[in-house]
């Protein structure tokens, strides 16, 4: 299966999950959805409802899923992060 995915959009989420989310174990956890990266930074990770997605260095992704009901899901719950957490420095007014 092959989709289009806002690569801004993954980064901004995983932001906020990184900045608002729960640790643990070098992870971060908000809203359902894990996010970590690899030892340099380069590559992100992102799971959630049954889907997982590396981000890699020059916006190459990979994603893991059964159904389209999970990754559309999943899209909806990051787009949700993105919408709901606030950025540092573009809080609203």
């Amino acid at each position: 299966m092959k989709n289009e995915i806002d690569q801004r959009l993954v980064l901004d989420a995983y932001e906020k999950i990184h900045r608002h989310g729960e640790a643990k174990q070098g992870r971060h956890e908000l809203d359902g959805i894990q996010a970590y990266t690899d030892h340099d930074g380069y590559t992100v990770f992102l799971e959630g409802h049954n889907v997982k997605m590396t981000l890699e260095f020059h916006n190459k992704y990979r994603l893991d899923y059964d159904s389209e009901r999970e990754f559309d899901t999943f899209i909806r719950k990051l787009k949700q992060i993105s919408k709901d957490y606030e950025t540092p420095g573009l809080e609203r007014k």
